[in-house]
């Protein structure tokens, strides 16, 4: 059904505006000349995106580009649809589908670079506009709307060239990314109840979509019931000889979420309730000890319209999901703190990471992992050195000494380059993993192992630490005999730093999903750490 990686699924937004559509026509045809009418409902006060920007310049655009009828007509539909409003920016900056989009195409065009052409410098933009995030950006201004249209342009010639013919109609794609606020039930229950007449459906194709449908479903019927109960208790009063009303609403709640398979309508504690709480806590990023916490009640009282909404927000983001990914990729999920590497689409193993805390949140890009620096150096970022490593030498003159750092050269302005040395006081541990990228962020080996026993790991400055750096090292460099286990212990503990470049680069794709399906159908849920959740319910929902 897919010919290469693809745009699949539609967020509920999308369906609302589409499931009432009788249009049956073929989404890959040239010949096509349905154009959707303007959509004026749409203003500043409901639109998705805080910009917009005037029909002539998409005119004047076309007739720059010499684009050919079948994009052309793509083009106007889906700017009509949206009553021009932007898809791809707001005041806010890159939107996340600005940002998801972007991820997909560069991994797509890292196997095919040859197909690239003239977007070449448009992702070349891109990678700058990302990094560059800014706040000050207007809708007036022109070279960010040439941009925009750019970026459409080259999304509607992924669509046609990428997606088999019916599974995603053209009124659908042109609403692939929301414009419009709406309700989250009344979104969702759309969302639930469309079908399409010729029985192809976007799950059919996209099974991260279709697996959080299926959890959709469930937490819509919830809700549709009354919801759930609020335990309002200490988590001190809920443990084995407990007893009494609020232990029959602790098993009513687990059995609604599915984490209590068998019916138990009894006040007392059971065997059958730890396991329960087990899964809950599996589910929800925590140790399955069976014993609650305040933060666990907490999440246990999340309403089910919250968590409705997440799905919502989540099942967007699987549209841009790499799908069938070729070869080798490292796949980073900083909500869940944890890393894959896969080859083919099959887990080869996973691993315990620790993030960018708050404030230093690491960003969502994609890259090509291609050296591996042994007993590495840590060259020190400036921002560091001023609110950090300054402040301790005034206090300290002996704080370089003591840390194994040495000043390196002038970064200008006053600011002293300093690095820390190999050793094992080094932040960067014995060995870190580099995919060139505008953020500098990589992966690096810790000498604080205490982290990994945590359940929430937001605590580095926004580089991406590994629990089992070896690991990594001997996966990447298994295609090289001469690297032995005990030579990569070597390089590792060595004095002198050591860069190794790899023959064959592996992408690496850094994601944010705050609700996603195990490979045994489970779903799990994760904090919204960085907040991008929350930017999207008040861009999304009234």
């Amino acid at each position: 059904m897919l010919k290469t990686t693809t745009l699949i699924a539609a967020l509920a937004a999308i369906i609302l505006f589409s499931c009432n559509s009788n249009e049956a026509d073929n989404p890959n045809s040239p010949t096509s000349r349905t154009i959707s009418m303007r959509n004026t409902f749409i203003t500043a006060d409901n639109a998705y995106s805080d910009f917009f920007f005037d029909s002539s310049q998409l005119v004047a655009y076309i007739t720059e580009h010499s684009l050919p009828d079948s994009i052309t007509q793509r083009m106007i539909g889906f700017y009509n649809a949206r009553n021009y409003q932007f898809a791809w920016f707001s005041s806010a900056g890159v939107t996340e589908q600005g940002r998801g989009f972007w991820n997909m195409y560069k991994y797509y065009h890292s196997y095919e670079p040859e197909k690239l052409g003239k977007a070449e410098t448009l992702l070349k933009t891109m990678d700058r506009l990302v990094a560059d995030d800014d706040s000050s950006w207007t809708g007036r201004d022109k070279k960010l709307t040439k941009t925009e249209m750019a970026l459409t342009e080259q999304f509607l010639r992924f669509f046609v060239s990428n997606t088999e013919t019916g599974f995603i109609k053209r009124q659908q794609m042109e609403q692939f990314v929301p414009f419009v606020k709406g309700n989250v039930i009344s979104l969702a229950d759309s969302l639930v109840n469309v079908q399409q007449k010729d029985g192809k459906n976007y799950e059919d194709i996209n099974p991260y979509y279709g697996n959080l449908k299926k959890h959709l479903v469930q937490y819509l019927s919830i809700q549709q019931q009354g919801g759930w109960p609020v335990i309002n208790e200490k988590p001190a009063k809920l443990k084995p000889g407990s007893n009494g009303p609020q232990v029959v609403m602790l098993k009513n709640r687990l059995q609604l979420s599915g984490d209590m398979p068998v019916a138990d309508s009894t006040n007392v504690w059971t065997e059958q309730l730890k396991a329960a709480i087990e899964n809950f806590q599996n589910r929800h990023g925590y140790t399955a000890d069976g014993k609650l916490t305040s933060a666990q009640l907490k999440d246990l009282n999340v309403p089910v319209q919250n968590r409705i909404a997440q799905l919502l927000v989540n099942m967007g983001r699987t549209q841009w999901m790499i799908q069938q990914p070729k070869g080798k990729l490292i796949t980073v999920n900083l909500p869940e703190f944890n890393l894959q590497v896969s080859e083919n689409d099959q887990k080869i193993f996973d691993m315990a990471v620790v993030v960018g805390k708050e404030g230093a949140g690491t960003t969502l890009f994609t890259g090509n992992l291609n050296q591996v620096v042994f007993a590495p150096y840590w060259n020190i970022p400036e921002s560091i050195i001023k609110k950090e490593i300054l402040p301790a030498m005034e206090k300290n003159p002996a704080y370089l000494e003591e840390h194994d750092m040495e000043e390196n050269g002038s970064l200008g302005d006053g600011v002293p380059a300093i690095r820390q040395i190999p050793g094992d006081q080094n932040s960067l541990g014995k060995v870190k993993f580099l995919f060139p990228n505008s953020f500098d962020i990589y992966f690096h080996d810790t000498p604080a192992k205490s982290l990994f026993s945590k359940n929430k790991r937001a605590y580095s400055h926004g580089c991406i630490r590994l629990k089992d750096p070896k690991k990594m090292a001997t996966y990447l460099l298994q295609d090289d005999a001469s690297w032995t286990s005990e030579k990569i212990d070597s390089a590792m503990n060595a004095a002198e730093e050591k860069m190794v470049r790899l023959k064959q680069p592996v992408p690496v794709l850094i994601t944010y999903y705050t609700a996603w399906v195990d490979a045994t159908g489970k779903l799990h849920f994760a904090d919204d750490i960085y907040g991008h959740d929350a930017k999207l319910y008040r861009k999304l929902f009234m």
